[in-house]
């Protein structure tokens, strides 16, 4: 529909072009300390505000940029405590004629978030929900209330708030009305706009107001009044009534327009609503402190369809005929997706029809027959089609894998190994979805044109397409291009009639484009809102009015020339480059939620920006350019920010660019202390296999001296131990001398070949005798040889005096490390097809991981981490035929993180439900052990808040007769030390039912206790 650009735009004419047009400056080439009274603000706000005030250097660069390409060096962070101290924060900061940003969770993608002015954070504090009333439909909530937050305590009265991005698991009501934030389900519920009743808002020049609604009486009322208001209304009133027909005539009427002012909620047929044309102004405007807001009925039973055409533009082509069917839901995505997360690895991507170009259609009823009565008749109508798809119907459990897949997918699809560096630019277009199918045939050429590489998905219901693209953002003709390609992708969605943004807002990166689509008159119109609101410009200034261009502030940028030092990992995954390493978190945020998964404990209970993984990986980058961060490796600030990390290595999973922030703090770590003593803790933990061995010599001495009085607390106060923890007793004898009087073989590595006469067939498997199961929980190594015998398996321990390491990574003692390691690999050459079978989930985890990151051309390396499994991976996945004796009882498994990240729990589950376990998994994230960060005195607050959270109370309220299993030493100690009860471990449990299959819990116990003894 509109003029491709020709070939020639790169070639010759435009590289003389480029050599007279000097770029703009990319974050690097200003300076980080451009606000010359930031000093005096600092103590104004000190003074006047009860929140929390930030101007070091650390907490701007925690806050300098979002989920964009734009980088911009804040003045300092405020974290108010309520109303008053917004209202107090906004005056020091007028006195000083200070920018002020309002920011929500900071996952924004346009540049939004960042700016030269001082950070207002609502998300720690002001996020409560006020009122929520289900007769009138309506909740009242403050700008930090997460929307997941919002929409459970809704569910309760069968309402939600409909707007859904995938972000809504962090992302605030507050950041979701300065984006007008859309989702999947906006098919159902419109955009935020569009369920905003009212704001109370501050101005930034102090003027308190609650806005909504205006009849045409009260209007004029207002303006006859005067004051601050009243000119304001004034000025909207003009603004309506002089642009009122280029309003009508210039806004896109498509579902998704979301770039530019809502000035269309101005005209006389939309009521006048102020509210309404606040939302998406991206905090240019107005402060909202408090927002009424519509609930709508949320549909109690959801059935979801896949469907899969064979060619690209499959899915866009058919999306008129499905929403005749009236989905709730209609998610769109390409193939190149799936290929990227199948490199990956991603699990439940079999529950995908074949296809090449993907469409997920919901569809939502109080009656579950009825969502599925729907569901088939558009089953039934497609495979009567000429090219009908291949179709699918999901489960719930399986819709619920499907929507992560969907969420975050095309983001992790594109760390992909192998896959280049794709960013967000051109990434939130919205055309009519009848225009759907030829505006991304159309938008496909341009990116042939410019050899750019992309994957489109998005909500194709209502014709919003996102998508990263590999622009080259460090090279000056790369950004050259760049600008180019946006500039006519800006004219090819606005020849088709429509929105630059359909969800994402304009910020920096659409911002300057703005006149393509509504033309200087309602620029000019633009400009007088923002003065009506805003007349001195320093709210959020230049992002959409007098906006920055696109390739200005740019967090990478020609000059982005990070620090390139020598590391201990070798980083195989990111070509072997920390600053690599340290720029793939992309801001999306994931690391903020607080509803489920593992990733990330600190911030869970702290709600701190600098302790999630996200501010972790700001703080590295920010260090790598020395700009902010100016110490290095010896930072204090980024020692402070890793300090709470767990490393429960949640991140290198459940990220969706698989930012590993527990190894990055091990290297952090390495370099920080070369040259400086460590404390005297990190030795005593890091060591702990040695100090276990030579206790073991006199056990019952070692306890003494670590349990008596007296030298129980002079140990903690040389260790700065918390008092409340309890140093793990030595067993009475360890299991490599019961396995000794026993006579079990030890293996070198090699297979054991037969002799003559004295064959065993069967297969043989080496078990790795970890510290932590040998010196202190023998009885369970006891029990998975048994289990392993009983199993079929000619069993051989590892030798001994071998170690992972394992601890020595919590301190960055990777020199160390290292040799342990080499150590092993010397001694413990194990032979291709000889299976390794580790008890201790973190021991596991170091040869799985750590092993390739330190040795990643080292065969001997490689063949340890492909042999090395779980006890219940092995026994389901390398065991044929193995058939677990039952167990009729109740169980709660705790999954250890290392374990859920890397290896998963998935059978382990397996495992105890085909025993007749009645399960239940606990969505508990980390046990807030993780290692010894649980028993140092300064972290024990921490720890104990991170357990609190569902593990330690779903144990209170297990019954005596419920069993709890959990495999790490780390998670059983928190359980023991926290309730009194004591977990088990899977071999524990295996065991149990071989030896007394009608047991009760409570015995189990008291024989594993006297197992030790």
């Amino acid at each position: 529909m509109s003029d491709l650009p020709p070939s020639s735009r790169s070639g010759r004419a435009a590289d003389t072009l480029h050599a007279l047009t000097p770029l703009p400056l990319s974050s690097h080439a200003k300076p980080v300390d451009s606000f010359a009274q930031a000093a005096a603000l600092e103590r104004e706000l000190a003074r006047t505000v009860r929140g929390e005030v930030r101007f070091d250097r650390g907490s701007r660069a925690l806050y300098a940029t979002d989920g964009s390409n734009y980088r911009q060096i804040p003045i300092g962070l405020v974290v108010p405590r309520d109303a008053d101290d917004v209202i107090a924060a906004v005056a020091a900061c007028r006195k000083y004629e200070a920018p002020v940003l309002p920011r929500g969770a900071g996952t924004s993608l346009a540049g939004q978030c960042c700016n030269v002015a001082v950070i207002f954070d609502f998300s720690k504090y002001m996020n409560r929900i006020l009122e929520i009333d289900p007769v009138a439909k309506m909740a009242r909530v403050q700008p930090g209330v997460v929307l997941d937050t919002l929409r459970a305590n809704a569910e309760k009265h069968q309402l939600t708030f409909a707007p859904d991005p995938s972000t809504h698991s962090r992302c605030t009501i507050g950041g979701m009305i300065g984006n007008n934030s859309c989702g999947t389900h906006s098919l159902l519920g419109g955009k935020t706009v569009d369920n905003v009743e009212e704001l109370r808002i501050l101005l930034y020049d102090g003027t308190q107001m609650t806005v909504g609604a205006t009849p045409e009486s009260e209007l004029a009322a207002i303006v006859n009044v005067g004051g601050r208001r009243g000119e304001i209304y004034g000025a909207l009133r003009a603004i309506r009534d002089g642009y009122a027909d280029l309003i009508r005539s210039r806004f896109p009427r498509i579902p998704r327009r979301v770039s530019g002012y809502n000035l269309d909620e101005l005209l006389p047929e939309e009521g006048f609503q102020v509210a309404r044309s606040l939302v998406g102004t991206e905090g240019t405007c107005a402060i909202v402190l408090e927002a009424k807001l519509r609930l709508i009925q949320s549909p109690q039973h959801r059935v979801l369809v896949g469907l899969a055409y064979p060619e690209a533009f499959g899915a866009a082509d058919h999306v008129l005929e499905i929403l005749e069917f009236g989905p709730i839901g209609l998610e769109g995505f390409e193939g190149s997706i799936v290929d990227g997360l199948r490199r990956k690895g991603a699990p439940h991507l079999e529950l995908l029809p074949e296809g090449r170009d993907y469409l997920l259609a919901e569809f939502g009823a109080d009656d579950l027959s009825q969502a599925q009565a729907v569901a088939e008749s558009l089953v039934a109508r497609l495979k009567q089609s000429a090219d009908a798809p291949s179709i699918r119907i999901y489960t719930s459990s399986e819709a619920r894998h499907i929507w992560r897949l969907r969420e975050a997918g095309p983001r992790a699809a594109a760390f992909a190994p192998g896959a280049p560096a794709e960013w967000e630019g051109w990434d939130d277009s919205a055309v009519a979805p009848e225009k759907l199918g030829a505006y991304l045939r159309d938008l496909r050429r341009l990116l042939d044109r410019y050899g750019y590489r992309t994957a489109f998905y998005g909500h194709y219901g209502h014709g919003c397409i996102h998508m990263r693209i590999n622009f080259d953002l460090e090279s000056e003709n790369g950004i050259r291009r760049y600008a180019e390609f946006v500039d006519q992708a800006a004219d090819l969605v606005v020849s088709y009639g429509g929105s630059l943004s359909g969800e994402h807002g304009d910020g920096q990166s659409r911002g300057a484009l703005l006149p393509k689509m509504f033309g200087p008159e309602l620029m000019k119109a633009f400009g007088e809102f923002k003065r009506a609101w805003d007349p001195e410009n320093r709210l959020n200034p230049h992002k959409m009015v007098d906006a920055y261009l696109p390739t200005e502030n740019l967090r990478l940028g020609a000059d982005y020339k990070p620090l390139e030092p020598k590391t201990y990992f070798r980083f195989p995954d990111d070509g072997g480059s920390f600053a690599k390493a340290a720029v793939r978190c992309i801001g999306l945020g994931e690391c903020r939620k607080q509803d489920g998964g593992s990733m990330c404990p600190s911030y869970m209970v702290t709600l701190e920006e600098e302790h999630s993984t996200r501010g972790r990986a700001h703080m590295l980058f920010e260090l790598l350019q020395g700009e902010v961060i100016r110490d290095g490796w010896k930072d204090a600030q980024v020692k402070q920010a890793l300090d709470l990390c767990l490393s429960c290595k949640a991140c290198k999973s459940e990220c969706p660019a698989n930012v590993d922030m527990a190894t990055y703090k091990a290297e952090f770590l390495a370099h920080y202390y070369e040259g400086r003593r460590r404390p005297l803790r990190e030795y005593a933990f890091g060591r702990i296999d040695r100090w276990a061995e030579l206790g073991s010599l006199a056990p019952g001495i070692a306890n003494v001296f670590t349990h008596a009085p007296g030298l129980r607390q002079l140990l903690g106060r040389a260790l700065n131990l918390a008092p409340k923890r309890e140093v793990p007793r030595l067993a009475a004898r360890n299991f490599r001398r019961m396995a000794e009087k026993e006579r079990v073989p030890v293996s070198t590595g090699k297979k054991e070949r037969a002799v003559a006469g004295q064959a065993d067939a069967r297969p043989e498997v080496v078990l790795w005798v970890d510290t932590f199961n040998n010196y202190f929980h023998p009885e369970t190594s006891r029990a998975a040889l048994t289990v392993l015998r009983q199993a079929g398996f000619r069993v051989s321990l590892s030798p001994a005096k071998l170690c992972c390491g394992r601890p020595l990574y919590d301190f960055g003692m990777l020199t160390e490390a290292r040799d342990y390691l080499l150590r092993v690999m010397r001694k413990f050459d194990v032979e291709e097809g000889l299976p390794v079978v580790v008890l201790e989930p973190s021991c596991a985890s170091v040869f799985r991981d750590e092993l390739r990151n330190l040795f990643p051309e080292d065969v001997r390396a490689a063949k340890l981490a492909r042999q090395t499994f779980l006890l219940s991976e092995f026994l389901e996945q390398h065991a044929p035929g193995y058939r677990p004796p039952p167990l009729s009882r109740k169980a709660l498994l705790h999954g250890h993180c290392h374990q859920k990240s890397l290896m998963k729990m998935g059978d382990e589950a397996s495992l105890l439900r085909k025993m007749g376990v009645n399960l239940d998994v606990l969505d508990s994230g980390c046990c807030g052990m993780a290692g010894s960060f649980g028993f140092e005195k300064e972290k024990f607050a921490i720890s104990q808040a991170v357990g609190e959270r569902v593990l330690l109370p779903a144990v209170r309220q297990a019954s005596a007769e419920t069993l709890l299993v959990a495999d790490g030493f780390s998670c059983r100690e928190q359980i023991a030390q926290a309730t009194g009860r004591r977990a088990m471990h899977l071999a524990e449990v295996l065991e149990l039912a071989l030896r007394q299959p009608e047991s009760s819990a409570p015995r189990a116990e008291r024989a594993s206790r006297e197992a030790r003894s």
